[in-house]
């Protein structure tokens, strides 16, 4: 006796097999970064520049367990302590990542830093207003006793800046539509201080002095482009 399919299990099959050749139709296949200059950190980011210079860091936040992960998921990362004349210290790290899909995740310091025993007051998104326009950035406060460290960070996906959550995947799906795939960066700006709008004021000129360091095209991959560029 010949058995039929109930409608709906029909339509779930149907559903199925739609997601099974949707997700083969617009599988990303093309590399943003093999597009673009190559862009080496260490070559890029000036090590002396408009009265800030490098110096030894003597406090690494991230341990070995925790380094062999952000390999996984970054092809390059900076981290380095810059000091002015004025003995005001600034730390700077950057990741950089060839392949942001959904399926590659971001190392947030939210995370990094809670893996390390800090305390993490709650994340605010911020305009970061530099010389060269805003960048949609996010602030938050990481303690421990002794230390109070305001961090300010922003994410690009390709060639916008975005927050993090929804806004950063409902990009990467723009960019999986045009079967693209694109990179990303994570830039953090921290400084050890427990006077907190005096810290976010010298994390805004330390940004805006190494913006001006680099050159236009340079400045472009940090920042990241308007929405109309994508």
């Amino acid at each position: 006796m010949m058995k039929f399919i109930s409608r709906p299990h029909l339509l779930i099959g149907i559903a199925m097999m739609l997601a099974a050749w949707l997700a083969v139709a617009i599988k990303p296949t093309i590399i943003l970064a093999d597009q673009l200059d190559k862009f080496e950190l260490e070559q890029v980011i000036p090590k002396q520049f408009m009265g800030w210079k490098t110096e030894e860091m003597t406090n690494h936040l991230v341990n070995p367990e925790e380094q062999a992960s952000i390999n996984q998921i970054y092809s390059q990362t900076l981290s380095r302590s810059y000091i002015n004349q004025n003995g005001q210290r600034v730390m700077l790290s950057i990741a950089y990542g060839k392949d942001q899909r959904d399926s590659v995740g971001v190392h947030l310091p939210e995370g990094c830093y809670g893996g390390q025993g800090f305390t993490i007051d709650a994340t605010n998104k911020v305009n970061l207003q530099t010389k060269y326009g805003s960048i949609p950035a996010s602030r938050l406060i990481a303690s421990k006793p002794g230390r109070v460290e305001p961090i300010t960070y922003w994410l690009t996906v390709g060639n916008k800046a975005v927050y993090g959550g929804w806004d950063m995947k409902k990009l990467k799906l723009d960019y999986a539509f045009k079967r693209m795939i694109p990179d990303g960066f994570l830039i953090r700006v921290s400084s050890i201080d427990d006077k907190v709008n005096d810290a976010y004021m010298l994390q805004v000129a330390f940004t805006n002095d190494l913006l001006s360091s680099l050159t236009p095209s340079q400045r472009l991959r940090l920042m990241g482009a308007s929405p109309e560029s994508i």
